[in-house]
């Protein structure tokens, strides 16, 4: 069951991390973990596919580092290689403030990690920023826990299973992220969401 509210929180409220420019904050390549732990536990790539419903392709890309993942894919790659999710967050980055984060860019979409070095933690959040009049492609998916949006700017669609929630800024979603979900933005400007995602 979903659950549709309207918080009235100010985009003020919620800390924005400002990305880090120094070589030394940039985040270790995702695809060479994934890579590095997949061949250490004897896993192929054919395997892998299987395991995640990623295409063998796809999952090529990640680990040569041509394609940035979605959360989801993350977290279903996670999974099928027995770590705690935070693993591929992870981020060796200094950090001199509250909250350091690095916006990882996609085909349509952003999002940066709010809680980066937390890899044994069970709560992540995420700033998602999703371009006009696109899917957040490659984010129909599920993945176990639970799910909480709130739109910071901008309008959104959010499909969880077969029911369609349309949210605009202000407005907040929480949901069983087991339910294959899609989030999709149908207006001609751009869309930023605060995403928290706890797995168990």
């Amino acid at each position: 069951m979903t659950q549709q509210t309207s918080p009235h929180i100010q985009s003020s409220d919620v800390l924005v991390a400002e990305p880090c420019a120094s070589d030394e904050c940039l985040e270790a390549s995702i695809g060479d973990k994934i890579r590095s732990v997949r061949l250490e536990k004897g896993m192929t790539l054919d395997q892998l596919a299987n395991e995640t419903g990623c295409s063998i392709t796809t999952l090529e890309n990640i680990e040569n580092n041509q394609l940035t993942p979605p959360v989801g894919n993350l977290l279903q790659i996670s999974k099928a290689l027995s770590l705690d999710s935070g693993f591929l967050f992870k981020e060796s980055q200094k950090f001199h403030s509250r909250v350091e984060a690095s916006e990882k860019r996609t085909a349509n979409y952003a999002y940066t990690n709010l809680t980066p070095g937390k890899e044994k933690k069970h709560l992540k959040a995420f700033i998602v920023t999703l371009d006009p009049l696109t899917d957040h492609e490659g984010v129909g998916f599920q993945h176990e826990g639970e799910e909480f949006n709130y739109v910071l700017g901008g309008e959104v669609e959010v499909t969880v299973g077969d029911h369609v929630n349309y949210l605009k800024s202000g407005d907040a979603l929480h949901f069983n992220a087991g339910i294959r979900h899609n989030l999709k933005n149908t207006k001609d400007q751009t869309a930023r969401l605060l995403v928290v995602i706890y797995t168990p």
